[in-house]
Formats: structure tokens, sequence, C-alpha cells
């Protein structure tokens, strides 16, 4: 008896084959909307460093596009600057804090200047406001993004679909 198929080589296997199956996963237009949506709330972690982290842990999870949400993070970098300050005055005011304001230069001075234990001990309770914040929004902004995106989505893999 013989095989039609021959055996595939290693890098096929092990290389190619997971890659290709990474890059077409979640390719229905309503786990893309999901992508967009869970990719949005976590790019916009109001920590440094982390969302990266947390997109590819929370998209191996839900089994999510992972080009797609490392994509969709590297663009909304500049947003979650900003999103940083808008976090923690919106946790200031969840949690009632009377404690002094701060500037972002000032954060930056500390930052440079200071120790990671001076900087905690000055901007720690920033970071629980600004936590605080962000788990209070993502739910709004996951539904927000996926129920908005969803229509427009399904237009689009309709008319690709009737396309001859």
């Amino acid at each position: 008896m013989t095989t039609d198929n021959p055996p595939r080589p290693f890098w096929q296997r092990r290389v190619r084959d997971p890659l290709v199956a990474l890059f077409t996963q979640g390719i229905t237009p309503d786990k893309v909307a999901l992508t967009l949506g869970v990719g949005t709330a976590c790019s916009l972690l109001p920590f440094l460093g982390l969302t990266s982290l947390l997109n590819l842990i929370v998209g191996l999870w839900l089994r999510l596009n992972q080009p797609l949400l490392q994509t969709l993070n590297q663009l909304l970098g500049a947003v979650q600057l900003i999103m940083i300050l808008v976090y923690v005055r919106l946790g200031e005011w969840v949690w009632q804090a009377q404690g002094d304001r701060f500037t972002i230069t000032e954060v930056l001075q500390v930052f440079r200047d200071a120790s990671i234990g001076e900087f905690l001990q000055r901007f720690g309770w920033a970071g629980v406001h600004a936590f605080t914040a962000w788990a209070l929004t993502a739910p709004l902004l996951i539904a927000a993004v996926t129920y908005g995106a969803r229509p427009a989505l399904r237009r689009l893999a309709s008319k690709r679909l009737a396309r001859p």
C-alpha cells in the first residue's frame, strides 16, 4: 500500500502550519469584531509595557486573531498614553480621592530622578485609581467596539462573498 501524501518536512509541520493557522484564525466577521473590541480594551491598559502581553494572553485564551490584536495594540499606543491620565482622574473620582493632583511633567521628573520604591510610594495610588477606572470601563468599551463594528464587518463579508 502506498500513500498519496508523502510525509511533510519538519519546518512545514512545526513552523509554517502553525503560522498559517495563526494568521487565518478568527476570520468570521463576528470574531473580527470581538477581536477589535477586546484588543482595544487590552491595548488601553493604563500600564506601559504590559499591553502586548495582555493581548497575547487574552487572545490565546479567547482564540482571537493574534496578528490583528498586536497590530491594533501598536496603533493604539498614542491613545493609551492619553488615556492613562484620563483613567487616573476617573479612578480618583470613583475612589473619591482627595489627594494632590500631579502633572505628567512631575511624573516624568520623579520617574527619572527617584528609585522605583520612591516612584511607587508617590504614585502607587494613581496606579490603583487608573486600574480601577480601566477595569470598570473595559467591558463597556469591548461591547461598544464589538457591537459597533459588527454590522460593517458583516456587510463587508457579504459583499466579498457575493463577488463572482
